[in-house]
């Protein structure tokens, strides 16, 4: 059993940045990719970004190139989202998945594929 942690969030006006964390433990095999997904109120739960397990490979949606970048630190199991540009649109609540089963995280980007998911930190932006 995979525990995601997440943290970071906050509320920042918009043009800041700030930088989630996700930390991974319970399982001593932790090569897998790993990503973020956001949820915003009364919205489908949607792909971020992804990372494989070497940090060679991300994925970005469309709506994040150029502002967001991904990063692990494999050594602590735990990836990163740094978020620059942020605008009121990305106003959500946060969540890091792990795609343990190899389902292809970052091509395959339905939510509904992934089990495992932190508790989610909020990012609110204002204008």
């Amino acid at each position: 059993q995979v525990h995601l942690a997440e943290s970071g969030g906050g509320s920042v006006q918009a043009g800041g940045s700030l930088r989630l964390s996700c930390a991974a433990s319970g399982r001593t095999d932790m090569k897998y990719a790993m990503g973020w997904f956001r949820q915003a109120p009364g919205k489908e739960r949607e792909f971020v970004a992804s990372i494989n397990w070497s940090g060679i490979t991300t994925y970005y949606a469309d709506f994040v190139k150029g502002r967001f970048t991904m990063s692990r630190d494999n050594a602590k199991n735990t990836i990163y989202l740094q978020m620059n540009s942020l605008k009121p649109e990305d106003t959500a609540v946060y969540y890091c998945t792990i795609d343990d089963d190899d389902h292809g995280l970052g091509l395959t980007r339905d939510p509904k594929t992934f089990a495992s998911w932190g508790q989610g930190t909020q990012v609110t932006v204002s204008s």
